[in-house]
């Protein structure tokens, strides 16, 4: 019997912004991260059947590894293709060995998306994320170098990542932003906080929030069973809190509460916990990242699941039980909810 295709869901990505899936594929995984990357032929196949699938929200970035440069292989071998994909990418983070180093310059701007559309092969990317704010970049004059590359028809939307809400209402000053990528799902809840105001704030100004990393870096899908899961080469999250030898035994426990909840409803716990980042509203969308076509059709199916109001608040509550933070705030370079200073007159 042949699988169901997965019904795709869109909404316009901002006020006034094209009609996108609310549900993207993020592409982070693909050049490595989590492990090593498969080889191209694998990977190229796997981005045929996102295509078969219906998946035409891709997101990457400059930092991805060779992900830019695999995107390029894939649009050259599928010229027709392009024009019915919404293609993301964000510039910002320079990979230094195993340190990073922030830029947001208008100079660095520049050089960086020019070095992407080499990569891509493509004239235009469809939106373009600042990545990370550096601590000494005024935001303005990040947005108006991006606004002449719009001018330039290299990028046609605009968008921040990591950004604090007085960053964002800045560049909203300057030119529209159609969105803005945070870290969003049941154990991250960071936007909604009344301290920050920055849902409330995105909200106010029409702008998308696209949620990464909507599954807890695979901690939500109920597929990490210990520490052993997480020994790949590669794997960034045994570095991170939540996966810690101190936290990660208690948040498998609390995984299963949501995993309860999912066997309850007669879903898996990935869709369940994609389907709550949705039921956050329309202006939701999210990008979790797959290498598995039937991992993809398992996320594309959370569009078609509905939560009531004591289901998504069941969801919420177990989340708040999490142990350990979603990042490290003293990694060098980071800058989480990041402020920028102002601009001199």
């Amino acid at each position: 019997m042949s699988q169901a295709v997965p019904k795709i869901v869109t909404r316009a990505l901002g006020k006034n912004g094209p009609q996108i899936p609310r549900l993207g594929l993020g592409l982070m995984g693909l050049s490595g991260h989590y492990g090593l990357p498969a080889p191209d032929e694998e990977r190229l196949a796997f981005l045929d059947k996102a295509y078969e699938m219906g998946e035409r929200y891709w997101d990457t970035a400059d930092m991805y590894g060779d992900c830019e440069d695999l995107l390029g292989k894939w649009f050259a071998a599928n010229p027709g293709k392009r024009e019915n994909i919404f293609l993301s990418t964000k510039f910002g983070i320079q990979v230094q060995g195993r340190s990073i180093k922030v830029d947001s310059s208008p100079e660095y701007c520049r050089q960086a998306v020019e070095k992407s559309l080499k990569r891509l092969g493509l004239p235009f990317v469809d939106l373009l994320y600042v990545h990370h704010l550096d601590k000494v970049t005024p935001i303005e004059k990040t947005i108006q170098v991006m606004v002449e590359l719009k001018n330039e028809g290299k990028i046609h939307h605009l968008g921040l990542s990591e950004c604090s809400a007085d960053t964002l209402r800045r560049a909203s000053a300057i030119h529209p932003i159609a969105a803005v990528q945070m870290e969003y799902n049941p154990f991250s809840v960071e936007i909604e906080s009344p301290e920050r105001r920055f849902l409330e704030t995105a909200r106010e100004l029409g702008i998308a929030v696209v949620a990464y990393s909507p599954l807890g870096r695979g901690l939500l899908t109920g597929s990490i069973s210990s520490k052993e899961d997480l020994t790949k080469a590669g794997d960034i999250r045994t570095m991170l809190p939540r996966f810690n030898d101190e936290n990660l035994e208690k948040n498998l426990a609390v995984v299963a509460k949501i995993s309860e909840i999912a066997k309850t409803k007669g879903v898996t716990p990935t869709q369940l916990a994609l389907a709550w980042v949705l039921a956050q509203g329309d202006d939701i969308f999210a990008i979790p990242g797959t290498t598995k076509a039937h991992r993809l059709s398992e996320n594309l199916g959370a569009m078609s699941v509905s939560l009531t109001a004591e289901e998504e608040q069941a969801i919420r509550n177990v989340g708040k039980e999490v142990f350990g933070a979603r990042i490290h705030d003293k990694v060098p370079g980071v800058n989480i909810f990041g402020d920028t200073p102002p601009l001199e007159a």
